[in-house]
């Protein structure tokens, strides 16, 4: 997949089979349009191209947003789209100036002068342009103009199980990774730099690597303890990660350590990208160290039992 940071760096693929949007969690709904898009770009000997904006339009419109909470960062985000076949990415930067565009600009100063859309694909309902006013019709009439086809995804075929990235981020904060799951079609990820912390985990026998998430915008799921997959350069390890307070050591922020099994590396400063498999249990304040440890050990063995599961 070739990456563009900037409209201006796309410089055509000859026969642009294409969609737009946020594509935020890159969920089961957004995988229904871009399978589609990859049918028509290898029926029509064309290659698809999908244009997404950074940072993402709620951040510019709505500064002020504090509860704007997105399932992927950008580098989450093009993995996933890499990984679902799309040939082209852009990205391109979203500024108030840009969101001022009409959808005739959008679609004759984008699609057509910039992209050269030859088939352009959307999910059902897509809006876009200045007030979202843009609509299917509105490109359907533009179409024979402008020389491109539009296909409208049918509500049934990215509705069939009510996908919406809203029960998504509930899920994930009511801790319920099953429902998120069924959803997203892929496990959920959180990625972030291994930073030094108190170093209390190797006390108690379980080393822990503490992440650091850089974007505020980024959700993170509930607190509690989790088994997951980690992947550390390039390859992937299985582990329980820990997300909260640390009440019995009086912690007095928010952290989120992994614990990696059979794991004996210096991984500062490196990028670890976690897969939540399963939740194990709610965060609990024990009444001393050695407590701790037993739960611990009683994690480590239901996180294995729950990888396993998973991998059957």
């Amino acid at each position: 997949m070739k990456v563009y940071h900037h409209i201006d760096e796309f410089t055509g693929s000859g026969n642009a089979v294409v969609t737009t949007g946020t594509f935020d969690g890159v969920h089961s709904g957004h995988q229904v349009i871009i399978k589609r898009l990859n049918e028509i770009a290898a029926k029509e000997n064309g290659e698809s191209v999908l244009l997404t904006f950074y940072p993402h339009p709620r951040m510019v419109l709505f500064p002020d947003d504090i509860d704007l909470k997105l399932l992927t960062t950008q580098e989450e985000k093009i993995k996933l789209l890499e990984k679902y076949g799309v040939q082209h990415l852009i990205i391109h930067p979203f500024t108030k100036e840009f969101s001022r565009l009409t959808s005739l600009q959008f679609i004759r100063e984008i699609l057509v002068n910039k992209i050269k859309t030859k088939k352009l694909v959307i999910g059902y309902d897509h809006h876009f342009g200045r007030n979202r006013e843009g609509s299917f019709e509105h490109l359907k009439e533009s179409g024979p103009v402008y020389g491109f086809s539009v296909e409208e995804i049918p509500a049934q075929d990215v509705d069939h199980i009510a996908v919406s990235s809203t029960k998504i981020r509930q899920a994930l904060t009511d801790g319920d990774l099953k429902t998120a799951r069924e959803f997203l079609g892929h496990d959920y990820t959180l990625s972030g730099k291994v930073i030094h912390g108190e170093k209390k985990g190797r006390e108690l026998g379980y080393p822990t690597a503490n992440i650091s998430v850089e974007s505020r915008y980024k959700l993170i799921p509930s607190i509690g303890i989790y088994a997951v997959k980690a992947e550390v350069d390039g390859n992937l390890y299985r582990g329980m990660l820990y997300i909260g307070n640390r009440p019995t050591l009086n912690g007095t922020y928010q952290s989120i350590e992994v614990n990696l099994f059979d794991f004996d590396k210096d991984i500062y400063g490196k990028l670890v990208s976690v897969y939540f498999i399963s939740r194990i249990r709610n965060d609990i304040k024990f009444n001393n160290l050695h407590e701790l440890k037993e739960q611990l050990a009683a994690d480590k063995l239901m996180a294995i039992h729950l990888l396993n599961q998973s991998e059957k």
